[in-house]
């Protein structure tokens, strides 16, 4: 029990809080499924006007957030993420502005597909820095998810979303090293890293943006994104990644790649053809046999 107290870990390698940490990464995944849902209603508004908007709320939601946990001493905590957390911060706020210009450039099911991506890179990153060892069932894991990304993106891929497909795909990276870089700092709390990747990516938005006018119904859209979406999002998965190696947070979170089609297919009428749905299939099964 000493050495768990010392070090969060027991004798055997296990984190203690493991399956918290699954449960929270998951949820995580079917949070963020809904972001091309809410951006396929948005009606008026271009990227940089929804990034702004979304990443204030976002920001918000977790400065909120830490000011209860720390009874409104939060000047310490930012103080201690270090370089660590200004890199994870810099990764977390790259990727939620490609994967919102992703989702404007090309299909949902394309933009949740390639950010799928995310467990090869995190698995060969965690390997390679933190010398986490992947276990065999999750590289089945992984690549049984890859196979269903691939079927998917074959089935999915439109001619002249070339673009789009390139800008979705810093979303993964960026994710994956985010990841990377929390695990390696498991003994400072990142979550100030979350909150300044909000502050960050609304002030890269306010330097593009043309006008902070937009319609009511856009707006309330983003906010919702960058409170009830992102925001509670990430803050389950900047505590989760604590209690799961980089390669396994990654894998999880696909909950979103599996669900995501499906919410646009069935309020907006995006409908995946049968391939795509059979990859889908593939990726959750995957999903919840890493889980289990």
């Amino acid at each position: 029990s000493r050495m768990v107290a010392l070090t969060g870990v027991e004798p055997g390698g296990r984190d203690p809080k493991y399956p918290l940490g699954v449960a929270m990464v998951m949820t995580a995944g079917v949070c963020l499924s809904f972001g091309g849902l809410i951006v396929r209603h948005i009606e008026a508004s271009d990227g940089w006007q929804i990034l702004f908007y979304r990443s204030v709320a976002f920001a918000a939601t977790v400065l909120v957030f830490l000011l209860v946990r720390y009874r409104g001493r939060v000047v310490r905590p930012f103080a201690e993420i270090g370089w660590n957390g200004i890199l994870a911060a810099l990764c977390l706020a790259a990727g939620s502005a490609s994967y919102v210009f992703a989702l404007l450039l090309t299909t949902v099911a394309n933009a949740v597909f390639i950010v799928s991506a995310s467990p090869f890179f995190a698995a060969i990153l965690g390997w390679a820095v933190l010398s986490e060892r992947v276990r065999p069932t999750t590289w089945l894991a992984i690549a049984a998810a890859i196979a269903g990304i691939g079927l998917m993106f074959i089935d999915g891929l439109p001619a002249g979303r070339w673009l789009g497909n390139l800008v979705a795909l810093a979303a993964p990276i960026s994710f994956a090293v985010m990841i990377v870089v929390m695990r390696r700092s498991k003994s400072v709390d990142m979550m100030p890293a979350t909150c300044l990747a909000g502050v960050m990516t609304a002030g890269l938005a306010f330097l593009m943006i043309d006008s902070l006018a937009i319609p009511g119904r856009d707006l309330a859209l983003a906010l919702t994104m960058g409170f009830g979406q992102v925001g509670i999002a990430f803050i389950l998965i900047t505590i989760g990644a604590r209690h799961v190696p980089a390669a396994e947070v990654a894998l999880l979170s696909l909950t979103e790649a599996a669900f995501a089609p499906v919410w646009v297919w069935l309020v907006v009428d995006e409908v995946p053809n049968g391939l795509a749905l059979v990859g889908g299939t593939i990726v959750l099964a995957a999903v919840v046999a890493q889980a289990l």
